[in-house]
């Protein structure tokens, strides 16, 4: 698969799941040892979990929408860089409901099996300024770094 293919799968991977709800579909994509890691979640979701939490944070912000900014291929990597971007209509993920459109910054890093299959999704979500958003507590990056 060439990087370009590699990288129109993951475009197509985000518009499925995230903007679409077609969550079958984007499981299709998987490949059967799949794993989903993210900085929001204590540990990594198999595919059904994936599509399960995906499911739960579109119904929570109805009007969710990734843009994907930027997006890198090199080897069997792809890392884009996109903004979600919509309004947390129900609580999700332990936080609550808000009138606001939020903001959020994601950098992912995917890696693809030889045959295009989405093998590993690696989500860094940029927390504290969700936070700020939602009007909730922050703490400066020097005090989350000492022990």
């Amino acid at each position: 698969m060439s990087l370009d293919e590699m990288k129109k799968r993951v475009r197509q991977h985000i518009d499925l799941s995230w903007n679409k709800g077609r969550l079958a579909l984007a499981e299709q994509l998987h490949s059967p040892d799949f794993l989903y890691k993210s900085s929001f979640m204590g540990r990594p979701l198999n595919s059904t979990a994936y599509a399960q939490m995906v499911q739960d944070i579109r119904s929570a912000m109805p009007d969710l929408e990734v843009v994907i900014e930027e997006c890198i291929a090199e080897g069997h990597k792809v890392v884009t860089w996109s903004t979600l971007i919509g309004t947390i209509s129900k609580p999700a993920l332990g936080y609550p409901p808000s009138d606001k459109v939020m903001s959020i910054s994601a950098m992912a890093f995917w890696t693809l099996t030889p045959s295009g299959d989405i093998r590993e999704i690696c989500t860094m979500f940029d927390m504290e300024s969700f936070r700020a958003q939602l009007g909730l507590e922050t703490r400066p990056f020097a005090e989350k770094a000492l022990p």
